[in-house]
């Protein structure tokens, strides 16, 4: 190790959502498109972001221990990743880690669903790599909530800390966190010693909601547990065996591997005994309660039914076609249902690139009849979701440039989804077409092309729970709907080969 007094801790960053039953795959230009940086790029781009990387910095920064960027790659949610990618990745990694010189500890963000072609594991690979490479270093890191946890995982790390809010707005809270108990174990203060336990359940995407029922009662018994640590004072000694973190984690239901579900994760000082068993208690509370985890799967009729009724904004949530699930972000499902009922004024935003070339290329005010949405090859054979062909009025044109300033789902700030242009149907419905795809993480997507999202009476966001940070400013409602698509809330209409936890059991 170097000197008390020029302690240096590595930061690292690999984040990817793989949904194992799409066609697609997840490639290198995905992260580029995205994210992919080493060295100082790291900071320039995640130091003041809402973002658990940010995290890492500001809790490194108001100590002595000094932050080294290494690196960090994030892509949006897509299919199983290449194994060239992973390979490429980590090279990257290593040989970045290799340049910068002897190190203390390392402060690692995974997301913990990430699969490739030959590892079903990603997380618990690359982490596993690191530990090989630094197999005395505290190594302390973040997951998404929607990780898929390994015994691996948990193997390559001294903690690890799950966001514990969905929308994801506590990302750099969790880093700063994580930061803080890597610099009171450099300072000999904590040993951090975790353990995992897993109740065997798929809990359905429709609720995972930490804020409310059926997760409420289970993130307060996590939190009951990290009390007694709460309450010590700032220079008290932490006695061994006091839990310093606690972590529900709910699950990636759309990656079919062997750890598919949900798991609990408990961190004491330097007490393995009380972190198996607390991690335990969390589990079985979990799985007592699996008769609660039943989703309510509304229908797109009865989804309109309740909109109609309601004063407006209401945000129809199409669970089917997640784009932060990896969906193809361009079904058509709930767009016809309100188009056939006339229900305006209405929003939708899709991904079809293709449309929004043509779109710009006539210019705003002009008339033109396209196919717009349901291009994807995972619309074969559902006609609802298949490409609305109508006539329709250009009304603005962007490049698809726009930034968030608040905490979001996500923790991003700038945000590119392409040439963009926005489409209006005689009925009242508008569709913003994209030409890469984007989850509606931002009302700025809407606003950034002239529209006011509170004037609809309804919009359609493509996602689960992650839009309810950015739509809660206007909503009024929010409905999640039963859409068809590779992130259905239905998962018996998935089907699984790897998984270990019983998909029927949500």
């Amino acid at each position: 190790m170097t000197s008390p007094h020029s302690r240096r801790v590595g930061i690292i960053a690999l984040l990817q959502e793989s949904n194992t039953f799409l066609a697609g795959r997840t490639m290198l230009d995905h992260f580029r498109a995205d994210l992919l940086a080493t060295g100082p790029a790291v900071r320039d781009q995640l130091a003041g972001a809402h973002h658990e990387v940010g995290g890492f910095f500001a809790g490194l920064a108001a100590t002595s221990v000094e932050a080294v960027p290494i690196f960090a790659a994030r892509a949006l949610p897509y299919g199983t990743m290449t194994a060239g990618c992973l390979a490429a990745l980590v090279d990257m990694m290593m040989e970045e880690i290799d340049s910068v010189g002897p190190l203390d500890g390392l402060l690692v963000a995974a997301h913990g669903a990430t699969a490739s072609e030959e590892i079903m594991d990603v997380d618990g690979h690359w982490l596993g790599v690191l530990r090989q490479q630094f197999p005395t270093l505290p190594i302390i890191g973040t997951i998404d909530p929607h990780a898929n946890l390994s015994p691996a995982m948990i193997a390559a790390t001294d903690a690890l800390i799950a966001y514990r809010t969905n929308p994801h707005v506590d990302q750099r809270d969790r880093g700063l966190e994580a930061a803080w108990l890597m610099t009171q174990t450099l300072a000999g203060e904590i040993r951090p010693t975790q353990d995992a336990a897993s109740p065997g359940l798929v809990i359905n995407i429709e609720c995972q909601d930490p804020a409310a029922f059926p997760c409420l009662p289970h993130y307060e018994a996590a939190a009951r547990l990290r009390e007694p640590f709460a309450t010590l004072a700032p220079h008290d000694a932490v006695p061994r065996g006091t839990v310093l973190s606690t972590s529900i984690v709910l699950g990636f239901p759309y990656a079919d591997v062997p750890e598919m579900g949900s798991a609990a994760i408990v961190v004491t000082n330097d007490d393995f005994d009380a972190a198996r068993g607390h991690a335990d208690a969390l589990a079985t509370g979990i799985r007592q309660a699996r008769d609660t985890f039943h989703p309510a799967l509304v229908t797109v009729d009865t989804a309109l039914d309740r909109a109609a009724a309601a004063a407006g904004p209401v945000c129809l949530l199409d669970m089917g076609d997640n784009v932060g699930g990896g969906s193809p972000a361009d079904g058509m499902a709930l767009a016809r249902a309100i188009l056939r009922r006339k229900l305006a004024p209405s929003f939708a935003c899709v991904c079809d690139a293709a449309a929004a070339e043509a779109a710009t290329a006539a210019g705003v005010g002009a008339r033109l009849r396209l196919a717009v949405g349901g291009h994807a090859p995972e619309w074969a054979g559902d006609a609802e979701s298949q490409p609305i062909d109508a006539e329709w009025r250009v009304t603005a044109v962007s490049d698809g440039r726009f930034t968030e300033t608040k905490p979001r789902h996500g923790g991003g700030t700038a945000f590119d989804q392409g040439p963009t242009a926005v489409l209006a149907h005689d009925s009242g419905i508008t569709v913003m077409v994209t030409s890469r795809r984007m989850a509606p993480f931002s009302l700025e997507q809407i606003r950034h092309t002239g529209l006011d999202p509170a004037a609809f009476r309804l919009l359609v966001a493509k996602g689960v729970h992650a839009p309810v940070a950015a739509y809660g400013e206007i909503c009024r409602e929010f409905i999640r709907v039963n859409t068809p698509g590779v992130t259905t809330a239905d998962l018996s209409r998935l089907n699984y080969r790897r998984s270990g936890a019983s998909p029927l059991q949500f």
